[in-house]
């Protein structure tokens, strides 16, 4: 599969996709029916399908029982932390053992033409990848499963509200196919104040100094941001939830980052067959970072005049807003 046929690489060996970056229109007024029906699969399929199949599973046979996680307790936490490090280390390491260990396609479809860091001071070690690796398995892991048995705590003492399946299986599948879209939400909201300059300084520009990213950089990040981004799951601390619930918003906050990160627009298979990773808006973010902070199906990067689709109008309307918004600030200390 030729990347030739659907984009273009520069002078500076970066790629591109011939198509402008668009938003599905759905959440548009007037209200586009056919649209919304086009875009129900692509929603649900293939990747929040995974997530919510893994926190199925992890919930029915990888978890402790309420009745044992109303006490804290070392041996079922460890178990916890064991599981989610395991379903990482597996999740991606399939995208890094292909694109970056086996280099299956080389730099087919790969939007930065050159490979991660090594012996660079910048990262811890030197190199990139172990950096990523440290804040992946040393923090974000971590307060992942943190976050996950203070709630599974929560619910088994009654401190937080709960619904089951049989009562309630409506909200049940309702708020299942909202996950997601809250998802985005809240990383919209956390992502714009992490770009605030002094917590960037201090928190964000670790995460950051991944401008040529690869699936280990998705949880690459201070110990706060991890606890700012992982804080979406407190919304069942307050909304009625099921455990299950739970589990979908962390492993989708804990998966998602490999493929929005793994550097390349499409993973080829084979001769002909290849999945779009849809990271290339989130590619721009790494690359310019005044731009797309979000991505999905809400449109907040447009209603909030932050998108950009890649196109070299949108670079110029990008510089401008930065220019002005620079400008602004150093007037104002003067």
């Amino acid at each position: 599969m030729d990347d030739a046929l659907y984009g273009k690489r520069d002078k500076a060996g970066h790629w591109k996709p011939f198509a402008a970056l668009t938003y599905p229109d759905v959440f548009v007024w007037p209200a586009n029916a056919m649209a919304v029906l086009k875009w129900i699969p692509g929603y649900l399929l293939p990747w929040n399908t995974l997530y919510a199949a893994v926190a199925i599973a992890f919930w029915l046979f990888l978890s402790p029982s309420l009745e044992t996680t109303k006490t804290f307790a070392w041996s079922w936490v460890l178990f916890i932390l064991a599981r989610n490090a395991v379903l990482v280390l597996l999740f991606f390491g399939a995208f890094h053992v292909r694109l970056y260990v086996q280099k299956a396609q080389g730099t087919n479809f790969k939007f930065n033409a050159k490979w991660p860091e090594r012996n660079n001071s910048a990262f811890l070690f030197g190199h990139q990848k172990l950096e990523n690796l440290f804040w992946t398995f040393c923090s974000g892991v971590p307060v992942w499963t943190a976050y996950e048995a203070l709630s599974l705590w929560l619910f088994a003492n009654g401190y937080i509200p709960m619904i089951t399946w049989a009562a309630n299986p409506i909200w049940f599948v309702t708020l299942m196919l909202l996950i997601p879209l809250w998802r985005e939400v809240h990383f919209y909201l956390v992502h714009r104040m992490i770009h605030w300059p002094p917590l960037y300084r201090w928190v964000h520009k670790l995460h950051h100094k991944n401008i040529n990213p690869g699936p280990f950089s998705g949880l690459s990040m201070h110990p706060v941001e991890h606890l700012l981004y992982f804080s979406a799951v407190v919304l069942h601390w307050i909304v009625p939830s099921h455990p299950v619930h739970t589990l979908y918003n962390l492993v989708h906050l804990g998966m998602a980052p490999a493929g929005g990160h793994t550097g390349y627009e499409r993973v080829v298979i084979g001769q002909a067959t290849a999945f779009d990773s849809h990271c290339y808006a989130h590619y721009l973010h790494h690359k310019y970072f005044e731009c797309n902070y979000s991505d999905g199906s809400l449109p907040l990067d447009r209603w909030f005049g932050s998108f950009h689709d890649g196109t070299d109008e949108a670079q110029e309307r990008m510089n401008e807003r930065f220019l002005k918004r620079h400008t602004n600030v150093s007037s104002t200390r003067h």
